[in-house]
C-alpha cells in the first residue's frame, strides 16, 4: 500500500484528500497543515508521495517541496492547487514536482493522478 502524506492549512481539504485516497489503495501516514510542518513529517514518515498545498502559512508548498527535494531527490511529491494558479504550478513542477491536482477535488482524477506518479 502506498503511504501518502497529505499537505494542506485547510483541515477541510485534508480531510477530503484523506477520504478519497483511503476509499482507494492509499495509507494517509500523517498530515501537516503548513510547509515546515510538511518537510518534518517527511522526514520522521518517509512516505512514498506527499500531495502539497501550494498556499500556505509559514512555509508555502513551492518552498516546502524544494526543502523535501534537498532531502531526498527521489521523494514523490504533487501539487494542489486552486484554479488559476497555473503559474504556481508551473513553478513547482519546475522545483521538482511530478504532477498537480487542481481543488475542488474530482476523486477520479486526484487516484488516477497519484497512482499514475507511483507507478511511473
Amino acid at each position: 500500500m502506498t503511504k501518502v502524506l497529505v499537505v494542506d492549512d485547510a483541515k477541510f481539504m485534508r480531510m477530503t484528500l484523506k477520504n478519497v485516497l483511503e476509499n482507494s489503495t492509499f495509507e494517509v501516514v500523517g498530515e501537516a497543515e503548513n510547509g515546515e510542518e510538511a518537510v518534518e513529517k517527511y522526514k520522521s514518515l518517509n512516505p512514498d508521495l506527499v500531495t502539497m498545498d501550494i498556499t500556505m502559512p509559514v512555509l508555502d508548498g513551492i518552498s516546502a517541496a524544494k526543502e523535501i527535494l534537498k532531502e531526498d531527490p527521489r521523494a514523490t511529491i504533487i501539487m494542489c492547487s486552486a484554479m488559476g494558479q497555473q503559474k504556481m504550478v508551473i513553478e513547482a513542477i519546475e522545483a521538482g514536482a511530478k504532477d498537480f491536482i487542481v481543488k475542488p477535488f474530482d476523486s477520479n482524477r486526484v487516484v488516477e493522478s497519484l497512482s499514475r506518479v507511483i507507478n511511473k
